[in-house]
């Protein structure tokens, strides 16, 4: 096992959001981003966090993901790697069990029908290893779609909302609801947000936590990680901020 003593701070790691912090919203990783990692790992240990699954990961991070970052954390670290080798995972399905799974669906799928929105396209509901990431629009929207919902959704609160019906519908279920991105929010059990991933990183011997995100007020995905109090947290709007933060911090 790695001690990171090539780094020049061996005690130190940086975590990334992915979708709006290390890309533009759903896009890929720029040449000059890849760069700035690859020059911060020298500097210190590096990783990422993000609730999609490992594929959708690569496809904004590029096939070679493993071998950029130290630590990848898929579905916040339900599906992680150390130096590209996998470590223990975890299940919703397991946590939550069939019967009270489909009730949970079924739920959504009717109040998705109810809603009155500009569009619909599919792909309502994705089952994930660690969650369920529910869209009212479809992830299947193209990019267009998207941008256009996310301000719909701003302006009536659509999310919001519907976050607020589960709530109320499923006190009893041990979940947590967290919007991300623009146009889905994420359903998980309690803890299995992005600070699951700090249980991966407990015997690394780090002294110094530090989390970049755009999504970091109450409510989104990248909140509790960023208000841990482990972690010194970053709050960004785009891949160039993380980029400016990096180089002031690390003197890239």
């Amino acid at each position: 096992m790695s001690n990171w003593s090539d780094r020049e701070f061996p005690d130190t790691i940086c975590l990334f959001d992915v979708d709006g912090t290390l890309t533009p919203a759903r896009g890929v990783i720029t040449d000059h981003m890849k760069q700035t990692l690859i020059d911060l790992r020298k500097k210190c240990v590096v990783g990422f966090v993000g609730g999609s699954d490992f594929v959708k990961q690569k496809e904004q991070l590029g096939d070679n993901a493993l071998d950029l970052f130290d630590f990848c954390f898929s579905e916040n670290g339900l599906t992680a790697y150390r130096e590209g080798k996998p470590l223990p995972g975890n299940s919703f399905l397991q946590f939550l069990g069939e019967d009270r799974y489909a009730k949970l669906v079924n739920f959504c799928l009717r109040y998705i029908a109810d809603l009155e929105l500009p569009q619909k396209r599919g792909t309502f509901i994705e089952f994930r290893r660690g969650m369920v990431n529910i869209s009212p629009i479809g992830r299947n929207c193209t990019r267009e779609e998207r941008n256009e919902y996310e301000k719909f959704d701003l302006e009536n609160k659509i999310r919001e909302k519907f976050v607020a019906a589960l709530e109320k519908e499923f006190p009893d279920y041990g979940l947590k609801y967290s919007i991300g991105g623009q146009i889905s929010f994420d359903v998980f059990p309690i803890g299995w947000d992005k600070t699951y991933c700090l249980n991966h990183l407990k015997d690394e011997g780090f002294k110094t936590y530090h989390f970049f995100g755009d999504k970091t007020f109450k409510g989104g995905n990248d909140w509790e990680i960023y208000n841990h109090p482990v972690i010194t947290g970053h709050a960004v709007n785009n891949p160039e901020e993380t980029e400016a933060i990096l180089k002031e911090t690390f003197k890239l």
